[in-house]
């Protein structure tokens, strides 16, 4: 996994996020198009089926990744404009948890070439990669689930590494730090 995937993963849902702003608040799509102070609603309280203490959960997005058939270009074009330059391995992202300020974690993002295996068989030219604070336990539950779930499994210095995928056939990488789990 590379820095540049994670990068541009990150970007694309950024730039998802604000498409989808707009087509969901016509008026804040209205009123920032005027060049109006757009004021931001307060989010709601998120009511995840999945409780707080329990483990198995997301705790944040560990890669963003796509595939290009200009995938040079494509690296050169987002660090020009976007100051993304990934070097070969990924653009590394680094962030904090909310509810605990210490942990630190990253987000990779990167371009793939089209050519590339690691997506398959999905048919999406892109993959989504979220930390896990445990990924044995979210893998039983979503077994229990009936999620679909990869058989391949990656064990690396790094991490530990399972894949899902959702109703679409996108495959979803998850992903365990070494440190995610007590």
């Amino acid at each position: 996994m590379t820095f540049a995937k994670t990068c541009l993963a990150v970007l694309v849902g950024i730039l998802l996020g604000v498409a989808l702003t707009m087509l969901l608040r016509p008026q804040t799509a209205q009123a920032f198009s005027k060049g109006q102070e757009v004021q931001t609603p307060q989010p709601e309280k998120s009511k995840l089926p999945v409780k707080m203490e329990q483990r198995g959960r997301i705790l944040g997005i560990g890669g963003v990744f796509f595939k290009s058939a200009n995938r040079d270009q494509m690296r050169e074009w987002y660090s020009k404009h976007l100051g993304l330059a990934d070097k070969g391995e990924g653009v590394m992202l680094p962030w904090r948890e909310h509810d605990d300020p210490q942990k630190e974690h990253v987000t990779v993002w990167t371009v793939f070439p089209t050519s590339t295996h690691y997506f398959d068989p999905s048919p999406a030219p892109f993959m989504v990669n979220y930390i896990v604070d445990d990924l044995d336990a979210l893998l039983d539950r979503l077994k229990q689930e009936g999620v679909k779930i990869d058989a391949k499994r990656m064990n690396e210095s790094y991490g530990r590494f399972a894949w899902i995928y959702d109703l679409d056939g996108n495959k979803i990488e998850l992903w365990q730090p070494p440190s995610a789990k007590p």
